[in-house]
């Protein structure tokens, strides 16, 4: 007798009870289904990736949208092209004239390294105070809705202090004529400080 006809002997007299047959079909598997590492690593590279493009794609095409400025003492809407660390903005003023606006520059990190600026410091530098001398002769300071005239208070030595106040914080203006101006929330700048 052959190994094989010996383990149909031994186990053809087994039978299942009709108990078992009737638990069976009621029977849940669980399986685990599970991620393999090489899949989870390969998943996140190419999130990374996706992400590096992402970035790389809006930095190339800049910044552009529509924001509400203060130009000469009227709130204006402008539009505000961002491209790494410069800007342009393009305006209409009452008349229906465009004009433009450009500048820009660079900051330095905790570490001294120069990066261009971001578009909050950009909105920040075009919130601040201007100074403009008019072909009249008349040199004036404009600051949100407030149009100052400033051409007879300069002192001998050609500087003017001017105090500005909005409705949540005061700023002090150092303007020295024809040679800058400075701006500071705490006091006002010593002329000797800029230029």
């Amino acid at each position: 007798m052959t190994n094989h006809e010996r383990y149909q002997r031994a186990f053809s007299t087994l039978h299942a009870s009709e108990a078992q047959w009737t638990e069976e079909p009621n029977m849940k598997t669980t399986r685990k289904h599970y991620l393999p590492k090489a899949l989870a690593i390969c998943a996140v590279v190419a999130l990374v990736i996706a992400l590096a493009g992402i970035a790389y794609a809006s930095n190339v095409g800049g910044i552009q949208r529509t924001v509400q400025l203060w130009f000469h003492g009227d709130q204006t809407d402008a539009v505000l092209d961002i491209r790494d660390g410069s800007y342009t903005v393009s305006y209409e003023d009452e008349n229906g004239e465009t004009h433009q606006q450009s500048g820009g520059g660079v900051a330095f990190d905790l570490f001294g390294r120069e990066r261009p600026v971001t578009e909050e410091e950009i909105l920040e530098q075009l919130d601040m105070p201007e100074v403009e001398y008019e072909d009249s002769g008349k040199i004036m300071v404009y600051y949100h809705s407030q149009s100052i005239d400033i051409t007879d208070k300069f002192d001998d030595d050609g500087i003017c202090y001017v105090q500005l106040k909005d409705s949540d914080k005061t700023l002090y203006l150092t303007v020295k004529y024809q040679n800058g101006y400075s701006v500071s929330e705490t006091r006002f700048p010593s002329p000797w400080e800029f230029n």
